[in-house]
């Protein structure tokens, strides 16, 4: 366990508050970085996720000390060491169950999970689809490169079939997950997706991500300059995302394209792109809708991949339900309304008891 400022003010930090109330601190950027050496491949997607994180944690508002970040087995496991925040460093594919016993026991804590797609969709699958679909009240943000980096160049559940590595060297035969359709399928209550060189949509997903009351999991589209470089390229580099990339915003038809000349529109049930003009307006396109309690359209925007559709980035979904700490002590509340408060002496010497000879 890791933490390295127990205080809510850093040195230096300002604060704020009136007399005679509790100062709340302000803190920045600054406040969040430790004194551990960054250690990452020169160039990899994870120095930018860590600098967006850094820099919107201050807007939160929340001591460091409430605050938690849970790692598992990756590189996207070294997290934790570098936020001036509590954090754990657990095993391959659990950082989800811990963060899930974490916020039951302490449910004020502010908690964060940072994994990657093999961390997180192999051996962690089941723990991260239970995390969802309990609403647990935390944070789970993915790094997918669609590769192992950390233990050399395997293949992942995101790899692309035909994918040739070191553990398929002719060619992956496994058809790979989408993670987006994954969490909604899990009923998770806030999906979306960013990608690690746009450092303002990422920073901005980041902060909605934390702001929502329940079960966040953001995908994050991250290259991997080892073994996967460009992975995303296609689609994400300045010369072409906006001709390759849709950028969801609520309320607002789904538009696309450096001339803003294309959209998405529903046919009958089927997704499709159309050229604006020629009778096609605005007005026939697929009208964003991140707090719409049915599924359907959120589900579609995750299964439309390049170079068919443009690749949605942005808030799919957005809805509110009582999370897992919140149901778990109105139990415990009902109990002891009922039953009263307890006794452990009592408990352990209730019930079927028997002396072995």
């Amino acid at each position: 366990m890791t933490e390295n400022g127990t205080t809510a003010v850093a040195n230096g930090a300002k604060t704020n508050g009136a007399k005679g109330k509790a100062e709340v601190p302000v803190l920045t950027r600054k406040d969040f970085v430790t004194d551990q050496e960054v250690r990452w491949c020169p160039g990899c997607g994870d120095y930018s996720i860590l600098a967006q994180t850094q820099k919107v944690m201050p807007d939160f508002g929340v001591p460091r000390e409430n605050i938690v970040f849970i790692s598992g087995i990756g590189c996207s496991g070294r997290t934790p060491y570098y936020m001036n925040t509590y954090g754990f460093h657990t095993i391959h594919g659990r950082a989800p169950t811990l963060a899930t016993g974490l916020k039951g026991a302490r449910p004020e804590l502010m908690v964060w999970v940072y994994t990657g797609d093999g961390d997180a969709l192999s051996i962690g699958g089941n723990h991260l689809l239970h995390a969802l679909r309990r609403n647990v009240d935390i944070k789970i943000v993915m790094f997918n490169n669609r590769i192992y980096g950390l233990t050399k160049g395997q293949y992942s559940p995101t790899s692309e079939m035909g994918k040739r590595t070191k553990s398929s060297p002719v060619g992956s035969i496994d058809t790979p997950l989408s993670p987006l359709s994954v969490a909604l399928a899990a009923e998770a209550t806030f999906v979306a997706r960013s990608v690690d060189t746009d450092v303002y949509h990422l920073q901005e997903t980041l902060e909605k991500a934390g702001r929502h009351k329940g079960s966040a999991f953001v995908e994050v589209l991250q290259n991997c300059n080892i073994f996967n470089d460009g992975a995303y390229r296609a689609f994400t580099d300045r010369e072409v995302r906006d001709d390759r990339m849709l950028v969801l915003k609520h309320g607002e038809p789904m538009v696309f394209g450096k001339d803003r000349d294309r959209g998405i529109r529903f046919n009958g049930m089927t997704p499709e792109v159309v050229q604006l003009g020629n009778g096609v307006t605005e007005a026939d396109l697929l009208v964003h809708d991140e707090y719409a309690p049915e599924m359907y359209a959120a589900f579609v925007l995750s299964r439309i991949y390049y170079p068919d559709f443009p690749v949605p980035v942005g808030v799919l979904r957005d809805v509110a339900r009582p999370t897992h700490d919140e149901l778990m002590q109105e139990q415990v509340d009902s109990a002891v309304a009922q039953k009263g408060g307890g006794n452990i002496d009592q408990l352990l010497n209730s019930g079927e008891t028997w002396v072995v000879s």
